[in-house]
């Protein structure tokens, strides 16, 4: 292998420090997002994960949708993690990260300077656009068609350009086209950018034309024998071919152009706050930022003016950009609603554009081929030598160039170092507009309950672990009307069988509708003020049951014990004893409530009962004195001998 050069070995460092510092900004600005539980979407997702077979899963024969790619990467991706859910945020800030370091690679590409393509990825990591690929599980799907999206553009973007016709660029870009149709359909709505490219670049042959056009009709006829419709489903249970809108459709394109904008077209519960509710100064940034934007294409429009010789390239890589993001906008314009996650691709393109306009406006003039009359020579000393002097050979400075070294110096352009403040200028606009909108994500329609099951998680299987399994849970209210399915399907994402057999939830009004709570219960209530859930177990344990002494967590008792027990709706108690040992006659057991004798019980069995009487809900302080022990027991954990197992239930 030929040893890299000096300029190749620092080009690899500074890629290595750019990738490094990109990755470490992805973690320290998606800090603060979690994944604990899952619910919804992404709850029935890993539920069939967890009941179906590889193939069901991979290929769902008759569903509403047919993306093979995606699940088969979920399924990798499933079970990768096994139970540890809260492995999967990292896992999405990491494949955001690499999203992030593939555009730092492009915009480096199409400017021409690292620094560029540093800020692009930056601007990328950084947008509120994000959210749901960082924050759900289904952001796998929106990552690997963001990846695929912005690769079929690059292949079809190198093929336009290449000098030399390299059409393994358009078969890529065609085999990507496939695939991204089975990531997410609505991607097949970029078939129109590959006729555009081979017509900017003159290619007319119907064997290239019929590429892509085969590529989309083996996508349509897969769908129609996998799932029997062409038509693509909408957005929460719609169909595109019933909700469809011109009118609508135009107004969605609309909001997408502006959330390209910087503007927050929409209303909060897609975007985290509305545009006008935001505060002035923040608006003021946003427009100030597409100031900067004006001007870059301003003046990208000027060099095409003024460069003849390139107007035609230029113009055709423009619009190759604006009409990748058109397709991209028209695309997600369709369904019922426009949600941020979808313009991510958009913006990501956009980036890419700013980056492209950089490169060409940073360009020095004579690399164009027109500007060879400002080239100058300097002699030794310093002196300018005009090239037509040199021509004529009769002047003072082309004798004294033909006595003295000369060198042929550029000169220097300043257009690269301006485009490079600009496009800083603009991410120091814009970086105070993310963090503040990043600040009301919990706007956002999913947000709260991802909050809400994110404490669920740590309240139950975050703090027992495994000995969550088998228990009732109960859970005080029901405001957050938790369906039956999340009921019966959440805690098996936590066992590595998927069973959590025995474990079950159940609703209470009160702490009234449950009796004394034993290890196989767990109490919780809600806390809608914080999204959250908070275990009561003790508590409420504590206050229908505390011991004084000689009572102990397992059942066993002392031959003393004393004990406050809280009687039930029907005000009584029952106390089932088990004594291990053998009678020998005259042992008896004394019940004592409230300091006053109640019942003394002539011991003849091993297991015998009894039962209090009281009011409902009353508090009583029970006292029990037995005459006799377990011999020979192996412990003593009071001060005095262990007598009985007491199993207490009330009613």
């Amino acid at each position: 292998m030929k040893p890299l050069s000096t300029e190749q070995k620092l080009g690899l460092r500074n890629d290595v420090i750019a990738v490094g510092l990109l990755m470490g900004f992805a973690f320290f600005i998606n800090r603060g997002i979690a994944i604990k539980g899952l619910y919804m979407d992404d709850l029935y997702l890993w539920s069939c994960y967890g009941e179906q077979s590889f193939f069901e899963y991979v290929f769902p024969i008759g569903s509403t949708r047919f993306r093979f790619l995606y699940y088969l990467a979920a399924w990798l991706e499933l079970a990768l993690i096994g139970p540890h859910i809260g492995w999967l945020v990292p896992i999405n800030i990491i494949l955001n990260g690499c999203l992030a370091a593939f555009l730092y690679h492009l915009g480096r590409k199409l400017s021409g300077r690292g620094i560029l393509g540093f800020f692009g990825g930056i601007l990328f990591l950084l947008s509120r656009m994000s959210y749901y690929q960082i924050g759900q599980v289904y952001g796998l799907m929106e990552t690997m068609a963001l990846w695929m999206a912005i690769g079929i553009f690059y292949c079809l973007y190198l093929y336009l350009n290449e000098k030399q016709e390299k059409v393994w660029y358009f078969h890529g870009a065609c085999w990507l086209y496939f695939g991204i149709c089975f990531v997410h359909e609505r991607y097949m709505a970029l078939l129109p950018l590959f006729y555009l490219t081979l017509i900017l670049r003159r290619r007319f042959h119907l064997k290239k034309w019929f590429w892509p056009l085969r590529q989309f009709l083996l996508v349509q006829a897969i769908r129609l024998a996998t799932i029997g419709t062409l038509s693509p489903a909408g957005t929460g249970g719609t169909q595109v071919a019933d909700t469809f809108s011109l009118k609508e459709a135009i107004r969605h394109a609309l909001s997408q152009v502006a959330y390209v904008f910087g503007v927050n077209a929409g209303p909060q519960h897609l975007n985290g706050l509305a545009w006008g509710d935001t505060p002035g100064m923040v608006r003021w940034l946003v427009y100030l930022s597409d100031g900067v934007l004006a001007v870059f294409f301003a003046a990208f429009l000027v060099k095409v003016i003024r460069n003849r010789e390139n107007r035609g390239k230029y113009l055709a890589n423009a619009a190759m950009f604006l009409a990748f993001i058109a397709l991209c906008i028209g695309s997600s314009s369709v369904t019922v609603r426009v949600e941020m996650r979808w313009v991510y691709v958009s913006y990501g393109a956009a980036l890419l554009f700013l980056n492209y306009l950089c490169g060409v406006l940073g360009k020095d003039e004579e690399v164009a081929g027109r500007r060879s009359r400002h080239l100058f020579f300097r002699g030794e000393w310093g002196q300018e030598i005009q090239p037509e002097m040199l021509l004529s050979g009769d002047s003072a400075e082309a004798n004294f160039q033909a006595q003295h070294t000369v060198q042929l110096v550029p000169k220097k352009s300043h257009s690269g170092a301006v485009c490079t403040a600009g496009f800083f200028l603009y991410l120091l606009l814009m970086f105070p507009v993310e963090i503040f909108f990043r600040g009301y994500f919990p706007n956002l329609y999913f947000w709260p309950n991802q909050l809400r099951y994110n404490s669920l998680a740590e309240e139950t299987y975050g703090r027992y672990g495994e000995g969550i399994f088998g228990k009732t849970i109960y859970i005080i209210g029901n405001s957050y009307e938790m369906s039956q399915f999340t009921a019966d399907t959440f805690f098996k994402v936590f066992d590595k069988e998927r069973k959590a057999e025995g474990t079950k939830v159940e609703w209470i009004e009160d702490i009234w509708d449950i009796g004394l709570v034993n290890d196989q219960m767990l109490v919780l209530r809600e806390d809608p003020a914080h999204n959250g859930f908070q275990d009561i177990t003790q508590f409420v344990k504590e206050q229908k049951f505390e011991v004084d002494y000689g009572f102990y967590q397992d059942g066993w008792t002392d031959e003393s014990c004393s004990f406050s027990v809280l009687s039930g709706e029907e005000g009584r108690v029952f106390l089932r004893f088990l004594y291990p040992g053998l009678l020998s006659g005259g042992e008896e057991t004394a019940i004592y409530v409230d300091g006053e004798l109640y019942q003394t019980i002539s011991v003849t069995e091993n297991i015998y009962q009894a039962q209090i009487d009281a009011q409902p809900y009353q508090r009583l302080d029970v006292r029990l004195e037995s005459n006799f022990y377990v011999q020979d027991a192996k412990e003593q954990r009071g001060e005095k001998r262990l007598t009985a197992l007491v199993e207490l239930m009330v009613e």
